[in-house]
Order: structure tokens, then sequence, then C-alpha cells
């Protein structure tokens, strides 16, 4: 699942669609039940810099992630995140919403995978920083687009060991 702004989240998704052959589809529409129903969710979202505690992407995941997935039971699920963001314009808050999707799912009781390195992003602070690792993966479109294929990849292959269901 994925929310679009720029369209990046979008093509994101289509990298990791090619590498599993599962289908991307947007949050609008997703229910709690049909998370329930699954093993395993990817969900990729766009940045976000408004200021604002919550509501403030400006696509289909702000209702979503604050109505819908509260009532999520997720325990047992295992979920892999990604996102979009520009490093170099937004350093001191790269890819944010990522970690507080992270937060999200983690509060649903759902353990998120694919976490990955800093390494190779130039970046000061970011909420999807988890003991020195991203919480997912984090794609800048604007300043290393021509290295998000190969992490998609990567990226792909170690979500299969980690035993997300692909």
């Amino acid at each position: 699942m994925r929310a679009r702004r720029s369209g990046n989240t979008e093509r994101i998704a289509g990298y990791i669609s090619d590498q599993t052959g599962a289908s991307p589809e947007g949050v609008a529409g997703v229910t709690a039940a049909d998370l329930e129903a699954c093993d395993s969710i990817i969900v990729g979202a766009p940045t976000w810099n408004t200021g604002a505690d919550d509501m403030r992407s400006g696509t289909d995941i702000d209702s979503w992630l604050y109505d819908v997935l509260p009532s999520a039971d997720l325990k047992g699920k295992k979920v892999a995140l990604f996102g979009c963001g520009d490093q170099a314009g937004y350093s001191g808050n790269f890819c944010d919403s990522v970690g507080e999707l992270y937060d999200c799912f983690t509060a649903r009781g759902a353990t998120v995978v694919g976490f990955t390195s800093q390494d190779d992003y130039e970046h000061y602070e970011s909420k999807a920083v988890r003991d020195d690792m991203f919480c997912g993966l984090l794609c800048d479109e604007q300043n290393q687009m021509d290295m998000s294929e190969q992490r998609v990849a990567d990226w792909v292959e170690q979500l299969k060991g980690e035993g997300l269901a692909l």
C-alpha cells in the first residue's frame, strides 16, 4: 500500500511490485479488517513537513493512519515500511513519515522488519532512525534517484530473509 503526493512513492511501490509480483494498492479504502487478513504488509508514505502533529501529508494516508489503523489488531503481523524524501532539502526531518508509520504499526502490535543502514545518505536527523538504523527503506528521488531500483532489489531480498511473506 502507498499514498500519493508527487509520484515518488508510487514509483518505489512499482519497483517493489516488479521484485515481488504483488500489485501496489493505495491506502484509500483499505480497512482494519483488510490489514488483519494479511500475514505481511508493506506500506509506503510520502514525506511530509508541515509542522502539524498529524493529518499533514495531503494524501489519503492522513485519515487512514489516524482513523483506520488504530482500530486494527496487528499482533503477529510483519510489516515493512518504505518512504520517499529529500535529504538535501529536508535534512533535519528526512523521511520522518517512516518513523511515524513505525510508531503507529508497533502500537498496534505489528513487528516491523526491513531496517536499513544510514550509510550513503546525507541527513542530520530523521524520525525514521531506530538504534542507528532506518526502520525501513528510504529513497531520495530528488538526489539519489539512480540508487532507488538497486536499493529496492536489495531490500526485497532482505525482507525475504527476514520471513516477510511476499
